[in-house]
C-alpha cells in the first residue's frame, strides 16, 4: 500500500514527517490514546471508535504480539490518523513499527540507542525521562519534548514542574495516571503539549468490544480538555440609548448592575447589550474554552471554519 511505502522510505534514510510536525499534531489534539490491542481484528473498530469520539490518533504499545499489523491496520482505514508505537524497547522493533506505519515512536525510559537510532533516521521519538539526568541526555540530543511516564508514581504535575525549571526549553507528554478527574490540571501547565492516558480506551472496554462506549468516553475526554462553557449573550442594538434601556430592563429582571464600557454594556457577566449593531444579526454567543487553540484544532475536525479577519485579541 502507498502508506507502507511511505514509511519504508523512512527507514532506508529518506527524510519522513518531521518532529515539529508530530508534536504539533500531539499538542493540538492534546490527548493521546494509549492503547493495547491483543487481537488485530480489533484494530479498525477501536480506531474506527477513536475518531468518532474526536481523537484520531493512537499509541499502539509494542507489548503485544498484535501491534504491529493493528498499526498497519489503523492507517491503512483511517489514514488521517495520527499513529504510533509505545512501550518500543529494542531498534528492531522501531523498525517493524515503522513499516507498519508509526509514525512516532515512544518508549517507556531513555534508551540511547533507540534516541540515536531513531534521530539517525528522522523518525520522531518520545523517551521517557523522570530524572533531571535523563532530561539532560534528551537536551544533548536536541529533543525538544519527552515523555513523563509514569507520570503519577513519578511525582506528577509538581515533578514536572520542578525539572522544567532548569529546563527551560523542554516540554513534556506525561502519561500514566492520568484520568479525567486530573487531566486539565497537567494541560494547564504550558510546558505540557499533552497528556497520554488509557482511561477511555480500557483493556475490559476492548475486550468488551464495546466501540460504542469507548466512542462516548472519548468524546468525553475531549469535552472535558475543551471545557466549553456559554459566557455570555450578545445584543445588537440600534444606538447607545437603545442598549441602555435595554441594559437597565435586564438589570431590574436579573438583579444585576449594569457596566458601561466603550462599545457595550454588561449586565451582570451573562448579558452583553452592544451601542450599536456588531456582528451577527441580531448578536452573538460568547463561549468560553479552556484552551483556544485546542478548540480551534477540534471545531475545524468538526467542519467548521474560521473567520480570522474577525479576530480581536
Amino acid at each position: 500500500s502507498i502508506v507502507r511505502q511511505d514509511f519504508r522510505s523512512k527507514l532506508s534514510g529518506e527524510k519522513g514527517e518531521s518532529m515539529n510536525t508530530v508534536l504539533e499534531k500531539i499538542r493540538k489534539m492534546g490527548i493521546v490514546p494509549v492503547v493495547v490491542i491483543e487481537n488485530e481484528k480489533d484494530a479498525v473498530p477501536l480506531a474506527d471508535a477513536l475518531c468518532n469520539g474526536g481523537l484520531a490518533c493512537a499509541e499502539v504499545t509494542f507489548r503485544t504480539a498484535a501491534a504491529g499489523e493493528a498499526i498497519r491496520l489503523m492507517k491503512e482505514a483511517h489514514p488521517e490518523m495520527l499513529v504510533g508505537a509505545g512501550t518500543v524497547l529494542t531498534v528492531d522493533q522501531v523498525d517493524r513499527a515503522v513499516q507498519a506505519g508509526a509514525e512516532f515512536i515512544v518508549s517507556p525510559g531513555f534508551d540511547p540507542e533507540i534516541v540515536d537510532y531513531c534521530l539517525k533516521k528522522e523518525i520522531p521519538v518520545l523517551p521517557g525521562c523522570i530524572s533531571p539526568s535523563e532530561v539532560a541526555q534528551a537536551v544533548k540530543r536536541g529533543l525538544k519534548t519527552v515523555k513523563f511516564f509514569p507520570a503519577e508514581a513519578a511525582g506528577g504535575l509538581n515533578m514536572i514542574k520542578s525539572m522544567a525549571a532548569p529546563y527551560v526549553n523542554m516540554k513534556f507528554m506525561p502519561t500514566g495516571g492520568i484520568n479525567a478527574k486530573n487531566l486539565t490540571n497537567y494541560l494547564d501547565f504550558n510546558k505540557i503539549i499533552a497528556c497520554g492516558g488509557s482511561w477511555m480506551v480500557s483493556k475490559d472496554l476492548v475486550a468488551a468490544k464495546d466501540w460504542a462506549g469507548i466512542t462516548a468516553l472519548t468524546k468525553e475526554a475531549v469535552s472535558t480538555m475543551l471545557g466549553f462553557k456559554l459566557l455570555h449573550v450578545g445584543v445588537n442594538n440600534a444606538s447607545e440609548e437603545a442598549a441602555a434601556s435595554d441594559s437597565a430592563k435586564f438589570a431590574t429582571l436579573l438583579g444585576q448592575d449594569v457596566k458601561v464600557g466603550n462599545s457595550s454594556m454588561f449586565v451582570g457577566s451573562l448579558i452583553e447589550m452592544m451601542k450599536n449593531p456588531g456582528r451577527g444579526t441580531c448578536g452573538h454567543i460568547a463561549i468560553q474554552t479552556n484552551y483556544l487553540a485546542r478548540a480551534m484544532y477540534h471545531l475545524e475536525k468538526r467542519g467548521f471554519v474560521f473567520d480570522e479577519s474577525s479576530f480581536k485579541y
